[in-house]
């Protein structure tokens, strides 16, 4: 007895402090199932649920506030309204430049582009892979040709030389802005002076366009405004990621392994996986 006592050294310890100890020792219960209904709908797996943004930091806000300011503002300054209006803006460009003309702002509107694809032949890597990029480019220019035209047509302002009523807004100004913007959108995790000299491109695009006496003060600012809001929304509902981004010169890893199968036939397997 003592013997078999020894080889169970717990319960000769739990013997010899007597019979309190036992009556001490907790029964193991089952756990309760609880059955609450408010508890269906809780995350068992305890992952994170993302916070709720607010309307102002929602990518739509952030994407058209600033094209929604130029645009507003450009439309109320035409012809005579608003604070310095067209008008005045003409007065001042005319007294300062007078009957000074070029045609700079014909070749200046795409030379973002020039900037952009400089980069791309340089070895700076983009924000989207080329052919994502291209897709983007070829839709922020159906947004931003379709839009102008019928802004255009419908309003009918008269330009400043009288040529013709399609004035308001700029479409010189508004491409050379939706070039810049996709510069800008491309390379900013790169450095943000990419972005700083093609908008300081397309401004300089916007200026010539008054003093070429072509547009007004309203059209210039509205078309900047039509340019970066046409390369945002192209990015907003731009889905067709089916590639990925390039990681160097090479298309992807291959692979070759020698194969066997149990009828008795032999020979190599060829892998390749994209980057």
């Amino acid at each position: 007895m003592l013997a078999s006592l020894l080889r169970r050294p717990a319960l000769a310890l739990a013997l010899l402090a007597g019979p309190g100890a036992l009556a001490q020792t907790p029964l193991a219960s089952p756990a309760a199932t609880d059955t609450l209904p408010q508890h269906k709908y809780e995350n068992p797996a305890g992952a994170p649920t993302a916070a709720k943004r607010s309307f102002f930091r929602s990518k739509g806000f952030r994407a058209t506030v600033v094209p929604a300011v130029l645009i507003g503002y450009g439309a109320s300054v035409i012809n005579g309204h608003g604070w310095y209006s067209s008008y005045d803006a003409k007065r001042d460009i005319r007294r300062n430049f007078g009957s000074y003309r070029n045609h700079v702002d014909d070749y200046l509107q795409y030379a973002p582009y020039l900037e952009l694809g400089g980069l791309l032949l340089a070895g700076v890597d983009s924000r989207n892979d080329r052919a994502n990029l291209a897709l983007v480019v070829l839709k922020s220019e159906a947004i931003m040709l379709g839009s102008v035209f019928v802004v255009k047509t419908l309003t009918g302002v008269q330009r400043p030389d009288s040529s013709d009523r399609r004035s308001f807004p700029s479409g010189h100004t508004a491409q050379a802005f939706l070039a810049a913007s996709l510069v800008h959108a491309e390379f900013r995790d790169k450095s943000p002076w990419y972005g700083i000299g093609a908008y300081a491109l397309a401004t300089g695009v916007g200026a010539f366009r008054m003093i070429n006496n072509k547009h007004w003060e309203s059209d210039v600012v509205a078309g900047a405004g039509f340019g970066i809001l046409s390369a945002h929304l192209a990015y907003l509902t731009h889905r067709n990621r089916w590639g990925r981004k390039a990681t160097g010169r090479g298309t992807g890893e291959v692979g070759l392994l020698p194969a066997w199968s149990p009828a008795g036939g032999t020979g190599f397997t060829l892998t390749w996986r994209a980057r």
